[in-house]
């Protein structure tokens, strides 16, 4: 993991390598250039009783050079660090991001949104952890080879004192690094579960709110923010133990230099000048080399966040686009043809057998028509409307624009043509205009009024405060659920597709809006806008169709016009009837309330 930061940024490791290595070089002359200053100055002095004003200011000369040689390359290593820690997480990001934009709806269903969330940003964080200290800890390992090189030549006994500490210290580390890791792997894990709970009481807000659930989802978060609170400590009390060893482990290396140093010195085998070098050395080696120990701490949380985001990068199930085009010239309406369509959603976990949700699902929506898919909850009409956008890939069949397999076609080519109003409507936080445009070239402010006046959205937004430069807030909050879904009706004819498909995109507003959506689309004035297939409910909206398609159990069980279908389908006579008494009994409700409120 370490190899790939460096092959990404060779060029900022270079540099940040060079300022550690200068650094640690620097320290050793430092250490040596204060011993001789102490050997050749300060100890001349005390014994004459006088100072030696020339020695002293040149001793100061270098002390004061190599001071400021020293931050230089404090600078050049710690920007250099940071730069490349900094420019990896934001490639990963991007990366991680990237390839939940590559990876189809099925492995999304399969993921929390909040685990998502945590991947591409405090695992991808977790990381690069170790980028920053990594230059430093290359740099130290050069200055511990020189530090022993110079030791040698100075006195090999003291040279020995500091092969027994280096390698100790270094297993200690290895040591620690080990049983950290699994600590760090759990807390890791633990962390992601507490943003995917969080994430899933803030989306639901509405229903915590009106369920009265707070204080269960409280509970629920309570126990999983208290197992990563365990988790953190557990980490905490580890390195508790360890970081006290690793930060003494130098200090006892420099209490033995001395000890071993003056009984040297005693021998005559070395100089005050060496002993001062050489103890000032350990003193001033103690910080460099926990960096060392600092990369190697953050190794396992490090680990166990790049598994995390290498389970994303490695991710199987892509939907590559091919390189078809459609033919014509792009304006008149499209043909959309389901051809023994198969669909199956893959299991949650493995080993699960997955949901059978379509079979021999064949029909035709020909160019410039409105067709209404109509049928129960549960037999599959929001998932025919997303296999006719390649959300989804069939499992078996063929799914065609134009003749043309959906599979085959570019991307480009598929989005310019067909277009979905979902079932939920979804607005984000910015203008309307923003909202509707989304940043598509050649969609100025007439094609969003134009878009506005089809989507009969055109009146409450003239009458927003700041007209198309009005901010919805989050999600649209500030906008009713029938505002909603005409704007994301607009935002979707803003790019005149030549297929539309409305998964109840209108359910949210009146039927007589409704049903001049609907007219409007219709008999746009330069002909049909589009071919539409449209899920449908009531049943003023499926009798503006052309066709009705009736589907059960995954299946397709009849077509036809709405009347025929009405006289000879039981189970669809059923469910429109059903849901025209429902909306009557309503509006009876309705103006019951209303001749009581006048009363």
């Amino acid at each position: 993991m370490l190899g790939r930061a460096i092959r990404e940024q060779p060029r900022i490791f270079a540099v940040a390598v060079t300022g550690s290595v200068l650094f640690g070089l620097l320290v050793i002359a430092g250490a040596y250039v204060v011993g001789a200053v102490v050997g050749e100055v300060v100890v001349p002095s005390i014994a004459a009783g006088r100072v030696e004003w020339g020695a002293l200011a040149l001793a100061a000369a270098l002390l004061l050079g190599i001071s400021l040689l020293r931050v230089a390359a404090i600078f050049g290593r710690r920007l250099g660090a940071g730069y490349m820690q900094f420019r990896l997480q934001a490639a990963y990001r991007r990366r991680v991001t990237r390839r939940y934009l590559d990876l189809p709806l099925s492995w999304h269903h399969r993921h929390a949104t909040g685990t998502l969330l945590s991947n591409a940003n405090s695992d991808v964080e977790a990381t690069w952890y170790p980028i920053a200290p990594l230059p430093f800890a290359v740099g130290t390992v050069v200055m511990l080879v020189a530090a022993i090189v110079s030791l040698f030549v100075t006195d090999w006994v003291l040279a020995l004192v500091g092969l027994a500490i280096f390698p100790a210290l270094f297993m200690l580390n290895v040591v620690y690094s080990r049983r950290m890791a699994p600590r760090q792997a759990r807390a890791q894990r633990i962390r992601a579960e507490v943003s995917a709970i969080a994430h899933e009481s803030f989306d639901g807000a509405l229903v915590v709110k009106t369920m009265g659930r707070e204080a269960q989802e409280t509970t629920r978060f309570a126990a999983r923010a208290g197992e990563l609170r365990d988790a953190l400590i557990a980490v905490g009390r580890l390195r508790g133990v360890f970081d006290p060893l690793l930060e003494t482990l130098p200090s006892l290396g420099t209490l033995a230099v001395l000890v071993v140093g003056a009984i040297r010195l005693r021998q005559g085998a070395i100089t005050v000048t060496e002993l001062v070098s050489v103890a000032f050395l350990f003193t001033v080696l103690a910080f460099p080399v926990r960096a060392i120990g600092w990369v190697l701490a953050e190794v396992p949380r490090s680990v166990a966040g790049w598994d995390r985001v290498q389970q994303v990068l490695r991710a199987t199930g892509d939907m590559p686009y091919g390189t078809a085009t459609l033919p014509g010239d792009g304006t008149t309406p499209a043909t959309l043809e389901f051809d023994d369509v198969w669909f199956g959603y893959e299991p949650a976990e493995e080993h699960t057998p997955g949901t059978e949700v379509l079979g021999e699902v064949s029909f035709t929506v020909p160019a410039g028509r409105t067709v209404a898919l109509v049928g129960p909850t549960g037999s599959g009409k929001s998932t025919i409307a997303a296999l006719a956008l390649r959300l989804v890939d069939p499992r078996a069949g063929t799914v065609r624009i134009d003749g043309v397999d959906i599979r085959d076609l570019t991307l480009a080519a598929l989005t310019s043509t067909a277009a979905l109003v979902a079932q939920v409507p979804f607005v984000f936080d910015d203008t309307v205009r923003a909202n509707i445009t989304l940043d598509r070239p050649g969609i100025d402010d007439a094609a969003v009024w134009a878009a506005l006046r089809l989507a009969e959205a055109d009146g409450f937004v003239a009458a927003l405060p700041d007209g198309l430069d009005t901010m919805v807030g989050e999600r649209g909050t500030s906008l009713s659920g029938g505002q909603r879904q005409r704007l994301t009706l607009a935002r979707a004819l803003a790019g005149r597709p030549r297929l539309l498909v409305l998964d109840d995109a209108t359910s949210a507003v009146d039927p007589r809006v409704e049903a001049a959506i609907l007219a409007a689309l219709r008999d746009d004035a330069a002909g049909p806008a589009a071919t539409i297939l449209v899920v449908a409910y009531r049943r003023a909206t499926i009798a503006l169709a052309d066709e009705v398609v009736y589907v059960e159990q995954g299946r397709v069980v009849a077509r036809g016009a709405h009347d025929t279908l009405l006289a000879t389908v039981p189970g669809y006579a059923d469910l429109v009837t059903a849901y025209e008494q429902a909306e009557a009994e309503r509006e009876r409700e309705r103006t019951h309330t209303d001749e009581e409120a006048i009363r």
